[in-house]
């Protein structure tokens, strides 16, 4: 009856331990949820923390209940536009049929981030906090490029032609987005033709 007992206190902690989890997660969406709004109505990249808390309706205390810092808010802020970057890449890659196809699909992807006001705030910060964020966690921030030039990496016939490629791509895009504007298509016809050479291949 005792290991009937245990196992069922055991099965109740796991429960109660999974229902916190699912709610600190939720509650770290809204908080991100709140910066990107933030972000996109002030145009300010590294908004206060006073009017992020206003936005997410936290106290300071509720903050730091989940966050050591401001820049540690960033960093999961850099990493969640990331994913969705991520995501959104591979989608378009899957429906390439060539190798220069799969390169057009990935650096059209990223520049076309700069044409969605949603997809800009997103993508905005963590470009203009990257080096801050790589010098605080460079494990971290390594992670989230290593990412994304992995999904390149498949595609090109060597992993420095995705790294070249990759800081190509973002540079470009930190500009437009910098500046306000979208690519123009000959600025990322440009781009596309330039990698796909460097890369070895053969589009025309």
């Amino acid at each position: 009856m005792s290991s009937l007992r245990a196992a069922l206190a055991s099965r109740a902690i796991e429960r109660t331990v999974a229902e916190r989890r699912a709610e600190y997660e939720t509650e770290i969406q809204q908080v991100l949820d709140a910066t990107y709004r933030v972000i996109e109505r002030t145009g300010n990249v590294d908004p206060p923390l006073r009017a992020i808390l206003e936005e997410a309706q936290l106290s300071l205390q509720g903050f730091y209940k989940y966050f050591d810092s401001k820049d540690e808010l960033l960093l999961l802020l850099l990493d969640d536009g990331r994913r969705r970057l991520l995501s959104y890449l591979e989608h378009r890659m899957r429906r390439a049929r060539s190798q220069d196809g799969r390169i057009r699909a990935w650096v059209e992807g990223v520049l076309a981030q700069a044409s969605h006001a949603d997809a800009a705030s997103r993508t905005l910060p963590f470009l203009s906090h990257q080096d801050r964020l790589a010098e605080a966690y460079p494990e971290e921030q390594q992670r989230s490029v290593d990412a994304l030039v992995d999904l390149l990496a498949a595609a090109v016939p060597s992993r420095r032609d995705a790294i070249a490629i990759y800081h190509l791509a973002f540079g470009a895009l930190h500009a437009a987005l910098r500046e306000g504007r979208t690519p123009t298509t000959a600025e990322t016809e440009h781009l596309v033709r330039f990698s796909i050479n460097g890369a070895g291949g053969n589009q025309p």
